[in-house]
């Protein structure tokens, strides 16, 4: 029997109870249009307005550098631009943006870079920490 948890108010059966299998099927992304532009695949008007603010402060360089870094989390991926730009980009564009986690093409690939495994700890640490 499977444990139910509660997610706003919500139940559900936890990700963590879910068997993986080698049976999975990717689904194969056709590409829609020309390649977009590098530029439209994200958006930096709030990361840019954050670092002219931690540039122009009194801050010490290791403030500023932390802050700098912590900004970059409000740089918007535009995912779907990213994938149409992946299909028409380089080899070495292909496998970089691959081991960043921009497409997901191959499951097993997601295994071994530890994408699926992140999931996973995500998923157990909020049961563990919100579970009833």
């Amino acid at each position: 029997m499977k444990k139910q948890s509660t997610l706003l108010g919500k139940e559900f059966e936890p990700i963590i109870e879910t068997k993986y299998t080698s049976k999975i099927t990717t689904p194969i992304y056709e590409p829609k249009g020309d390649k977009p532009s590098i530029f439209e695949l994200l958006h930096t008007e709030k990361y840019e307005r954050l670092k002219r603010e931690i540039e122009k402060s009194n801050l010490d360089t290791k403030e500023k550098q932390f802050l700098l870094l912590a900004a970059t989390r409000h740089i918007v991926f535009n995912y779907q631009k990213i994938a149409e730009y992946y299909t028409g980009a380089s080899k070495e564009m292909q496998q970089l943006m691959e081991r960043s986690a921009l497409v997901i093409v191959d499951f097993e690939r997601a295994i071994e870079q530890g994408w699926v495994k992140l999931n996973y700890d995500i998923t157990q640490q909020y049961l563990d920490e919100y579970e009833e």
